[in-house]
């Protein structure tokens, strides 16, 4: 099988992004801001997968379409927003290459995805003329922590061949807390969360980060998971000597964080 492209290339670095509300596909805020000057600050990428907690399914897939539907998973929000399109290519040489990679999770090839808002909201920012191609990495709940980042390790020879690895969802994620509670201080326990998963990535703490879903404070930031697994699959892809920037930070409602990681 032959590489995405020949030429050999700078590693890339690997990103998890917080991506919050769909509207930061359009708006200009200080989260948006900082994704765009991400795009800036890297080399351009030949080819991007993304893992997007709007993906979390039975099993591993791959988009394997030409061009990726733009996906309007959501409700309620203005109409230019459900309008919005990010016609991106896809990439059937880094789908070869993925689904070679994670050979032993039997990983497919699926044409009835496309880019979900956690893609395409965060890369309508950093690469808005949707001239890279895209690639959407399932999540499957069948796995573990502990085999989401085996994923993340297993993809991690993408970076040597052009390829930013992007994860995106949220380091905390109860929205129906969020949207009881409304704009207010942030609760105790999502700044804690958000604290200690900070402190992990700077010390490459990776055990802590594959257990602290199940803490207490890690049950109230993640009812449920799917926010949360994508920054295992980047954390899984980086290195020893990757360098650990944070990007932006803040809490949306009271307990969102918005908090976007650089590895690399």
């Amino acid at each position: 099988m032959s590489p995405l492209n020949p030429t050999p290339a700078a590693r890339m670095p690997c990103l998890f992004m917080g991506h919050g509300s769909p509207m930061n596909a359009l708006e200009d805020n200080v989260y948006t801001r900082a994704w765009r000057q991400l795009a800036l600050d890297i080399p351009k990428p030949r080819a991007i997968l993304c893992i997007s907690a709007h993906w979390h399914i039975p099993g591993t897939a791959l988009t394997a379409n030409a061009r990726p539907e733009t996906i309007h998973d959501f409700g309620g929000f203005p109409p230019a927003l459900h309008t919005a399109q990010y016609p991106a290519p896809g990439s059937d040489a880094l789908v070869a290459q993925c689904m070679s990679l994670l050979r032993a999770s039997h990983a497919r090839a699926r044409m009835d995805w496309g880019l979900d808002h956690g893609a395409w909201s965060v890369l309508a920012q950093m690469y808005p003329h949707a001239d890279i191609p895209v690639v959407q990495l399932s999540m499957s709940r069948s796995l573990s922590p502990a085999d989401h980042f085996a994923m993340g390790q297993a993809l991690q020879p993408l970076r040597d061949d052009g390829v930013l690895i992007l994860g995106s969802g949220n380091l905390t994620h109860n929205l129906r807390y969020a949207m009881s509670t409304g704009p207010g201080p942030t609760a105790p326990w999502a700044a804690n969360f958000d604290a200690e998963c900070t402190q992990a990535l700077q010390a490459r703490d990776f055990d802590f980060l594959m257990r602290a879903p199940e803490t207490p404070e890690g049950r109230m930031a993640h009812p449920t998971a799917e926010h949360y697994l994508p920054l295992l699959y980047v954390a899984g892809a980086s290195t020893e000597d990757d360098a650990v920037r944070f990007l932006c930070e803040g809490m949306e409602f009271s307990s969102l964080s918005m908090r976007c990681v650089r590895l690399g």
